[in-house]
């Protein structure tokens, strides 16, 4: 594995950063998780987008322009033989002292991850997730804002050490007003009466590009969408829900909180919406390009 760290390709052994770096010490930082399928990367300017929106919600300056960041992102695909896979792309504040002033962090640190990821079995979307609702509290948008794609995850990691201790693999997370906002890792969506709904991006989540895609692919097949507050009661009697996000795509589930979902088993919307999905990505995105075809591509 050939790990890119500010434009040059390292060994993965030989992969470091200070431990002076505000990633490190603080989280203080942003980073994009993106997919590739079938040789193409999946929505990769949407997901270049968001960084820079991350990067500028928390005065972050990137010292590479956009399109630098696309084609390290695909040299580095290229580099690694990437076919099917995940990409982990972070910007951290660079490497600073001990104390917390972002102002003495001179140089942002870039990092390119192309590996594989599999975030649950196979199994799972043959027959479903079992989820619970989480003790801790999403973060508001007057404190960490969810929609900003930090290197700081500590309040999804306490939502996931709980659905662990429960026997489960997700975490359901409310807001501050008691509202469904997401789950640790993924989007949540039910569907109600033939109805798509999904909790409104000011609900405190994450601007979800699968999400996104998700609501493109249901109303092209004449579903219903709607986004709306949801609360827990919205979610047990729901006919079916799904979570969506980069790593785990479209994921049914058939049980939140112990109560059965539906018939407990991943309903037909869901599944429509899975085939839909799995079509699309196998069929569009930018393609790697070869590094040995293809010499002259820069890693920005």
């Amino acid at each position: 594995m050939k790990i890119n760290i500010n434009g040059e390709f390292l060994d993965r052994r030989d992969a470091k950063i200070s431990v002076f770096d505000h990633g490190l010490l603080y989280g203080d930082g942003i980073f994009e998780g993106i997919r590739a399928y079938n040789g193409r990367v999946f929505r990769l300017d949407e997901h270049i987008e968001r960084l820079y929106m991350s990067a500028r919600a928390i005065l972050l300056s990137i010292p590479v322009t956009p399109e630098q960041m696309r084609d390290r992102v695909l040299r580095t695909c290229a580099v690694n033989r990437i076919v099917d896979g995940y990409i982990r792309l972070l910007v951290t504040r660079g490497e600073g002292d001990l104390g917390l002033n972002p102002l003495v962090c001179k140089d942002p640190t870039i990092i390119t991850i192309a590996s594989a990821i599999r975030l649950y079995p196979g199994e799972v979307y043959e027959k479903g997730l079992r989820i619970v609702t989480a003790p801790t509290q999403r973060n508001t948008p007057n404190g960490v804002n969810p929609a900003i794609k930090s290197l700081n995850y500590l309040n999804n990691v306490l939502a996931r050490i709980e659905a662990d201790h429960s026997g489960c693999n997700e975490a359901l997370m409310l807001n501050a007003q008691g509202f469904v906002a997401e789950c640790t890792g993924d989007n949540v969506f039910v569907v109600h009466r033939g109805r798509l709904l999904t909790p409104p991006l000011d609900a405190g989540l994450l601007h979800g590009i699968t999400r996104g895609v998700t609501i493109e692919l249901a109303r092209e097949a004449g579903i219903p969408v709607e986004e709306k507050n949801l609360t827990r009661y919205d979610i047990h009697t729901a006919g079916e829900c799904f979570l969506t996000g980069t790593g785990a795509e479209i994921v049914p589930v058939v049980e939140v909180d112990r109560r059965m979902v539906g018939e407990g088993l991943p309903g037909p919307v869901t599944r429509s919406l899975m085939a839909a999905y799995r079509q699309l990505t196998r069929t569009t995105g930018e393609p790697v390009r070869d590094p040995d075809a293809d010499p002259g591509v820069q890693s920005g």
